[in-house]
């Protein structure tokens, strides 16, 4: 007996899939060739031989993220360039690990979301949910005077809405304790597993300078419920037969 919701949700799927391959999805892909100019034109790719070597190199790039990155405990002063750093500093990395793991997920899950919610619409949720993941790093930290960067906050948050609009779109995955074998898994195990990973990290670390895991804990958290707000009335894809292309590392 055939399951017609079932067939109605895989043809949705793959409309959509489709959709977002024809039409290109500027806004995402727009997104990761601005990361990468960015990265490719500051101190800390190398390339860029303006800013020298040695002591000199190191300035600039304590410079440079001093400049375009949060310190949460300059941002709660109220000038205008700290109240913008947290929109800045989601377009800076700090290393080629950093940019390229974080273009990664975006390119992977960042398309169908896009097409799901709209072109503008993307672009707005990306942007101030990625601010929020920033601001509330800060506000738990505002004493520190550690510079965050990086746009894993607003990429946490398109995974988080992705759990919300596609929860069993199969993606392929690398999991280390399946000795790195890549698997197709539903969305909403991948994204689950990954954002417990976040929580618990988030939990074990405490004050200590690193990775923020508090701010992909609170993108992904602020990407499902933006998701679940704006995208309810339409219906959510659910089909686990459709797949995104790609790897994502969780």
């Amino acid at each position: 007996m055939t399951d017609w919701r079932e067939v109605d949700w895989r043809n949705r799927a793959r409309r959509i899939r489709e959709a977002a391959a024809a039409d290109g999805a500027p806004v995402t892909y727009g997104l990761i060739a601005l990361c990468c100019a960015v990265f490719l034109i500051s101190p800390l790719s190398g390339f860029n031989l303006s800013y020298g070597t040695a002591d000199r190199l190191l300035a600039a790039q304590a410079a440079y993220f001093e400049r375009w990155g949060v310190i949460p405990s300059e941002l709660w002063g109220g000038s205008a360039h700290a109240i913008l750093t947290p929109l800045t500093a989601l377009f800076v990395h700090g290393s080629w690990l950093h940019l390229l793991g974080n273009m990664l997920f975006l390119y992977v899950f960042g398309a169908m979301a896009e097409e799901r919610m709209g072109h503008l619409g993307f672009a707005v949720f990306y942007l101030c949910c990625g601010y929020l993941a920033l601001l509330v790093f800060a506000a738990a930290h505002a004493e520190s005077d550690q510079t965050l960067v990086g746009a894993s906050g607003a990429i946490s948050a398109v995974l988080g809405a992705f759990l919300c609009l596609f929860p069993k779109v199969r993606v392929t995955s690398i999991f280390p304790f399946l000795f790195f074998l890549p698997l197709r898994f539903p969305a909403w195990i991948v994204l689950i597993f990954w954002f417990t990973l976040q929580w618990l990290a988030a939990q074990s670390v405490g004050n200590s300078p690193g990775v923020a895991y508090l701010a992909h804990v609170a993108g992904f958290a602020a990407g499902f419920l933006c998701a679940w707000v704006c995208c309810r009335r339409g219906a959510r894809v659910k089909s686990p037969a459709t797949a995104t292309e790609g790897e994502s590392q969780p």
